[in-house]
């Protein structure tokens, strides 16, 4: 079942549960929180959402950086500045509305690779490593 709520208030986009009988999975985290009781999926795709290399942008990316290279677009978050930042403050809301602008202006950049600080992982931060760690995979 696919519910379209219109454009998403915290910028990422769904949480993916799956429905089985009287059972719940989570498949991928989101915006919505999820209770406990939700067990997590296995490791089979069933959504496209659960792809290794997702959204992913056409420039390496590295994770968890806090600073850059000269030829890196620096991503911020909290205290790590770099050219454009998802949150100074370091919300986890304002950063999930901002992130795929982000890449999309850091992809756009000239600097041949992407940066990105990292972002604290509790909360709302488990869907947003989710999408970096998808963004940075392999392809």
């Amino acid at each position: 079942m696919i519910v379209d709520a219109g454009k998403t208030e915290r910028g990422l986009e769904s949480t993916i549960v799956a429905a089985a009988g009287d059972q719940l999975r989570l498949l991928r985290p989101g915006p919505i929180n999820v209770p406990d009781a939700i067990e997590a999926g296995n490791d089979r795709i069933e959504a496209p959402g659960q792809l290794a290399s997702h959204y992913a942008p056409s420039k390496p990316l590295r994770l968890n950086a806090t600073d850059a290279a000269s030829n890196e677009f620096l991503i911020g978050f909290g205290d790590v500045a770099g050219d454009a930042s998802l949150s100074p403050s370091g919300d986890l809301v304002e950063a999930a509305s901002l992130l795929f602008d982000l890449l999309h202006a850091a992809d756009a950049s000239k600097k041949p690779r992407i940066a990105v600080a990292p972002v604290t992982n509790g909360g709302l931060g488990a869907a947003i490593n989710d999408r970096l760690r998808r963004a940075a995979a392999p392809r």
